[in-house]
């Protein structure tokens, strides 16, 4: 899990700086590989390579939908969805932060950091940040 503090301006023309936390579990990260044609490491791999903008933009903002939660008061729960099961990433995508946090996935250097950052750590462990950053120029 990576806390990432973001300054944004709101729409009442406020400037705000607020921590928001973003995890991908390793069996959403194995739900992935395996329902995807081939691999989904594969398939970020073959994106990559392309350079396809298209692509690459929707991976960021799945990998920013499917990581952003909340953090439990007891550190025990990472929850993504409100008491009516509606992904909390839905509130999120309507702010001006995550504005800002999309723009900034744009940097390779910054969109390396934040994708090995939301995996679990037995997977950054066997990735760096320097192989992602690679892939994303």
């Amino acid at each position: 899990m990576i806390e990432k503090t973001i300054k944004y301006t709101d729409f009442n023309g406020v400037e705000r700086e607020e921590t928001f936390c973003f995890h991908i579990s390793k069996a959403e990260m194995a739900r992935r590989e395996f329902t995807t044609e081939g691999t989904y490491t594969e398939y970020l791999k073959k994106v990559a390579k392309e350079k396809d903008s298209v692509k690459l933009y929707k991976i960021f903002e799945d990998f920013i939908a499917l990581s952003y939660g909340v953090k439990s008061d007891d550190g025990k729960r990472f929850i993504k969805t409100d008491e009516n099961g509606t992904p909390l990433f839905n509130k999120f995508k309507e702010t001006p932060a995550y504005d800002e946090l999309i723009i900034e996935l744009f940097d390779a250097e910054k969109a390396a950091k934040f994708m090995r950052g939301v995996f679990p750590k037995d997977i950054t462990d066997r990735v760096s940040e320097e192989d992602i950053k690679k892939a994303m120029q």
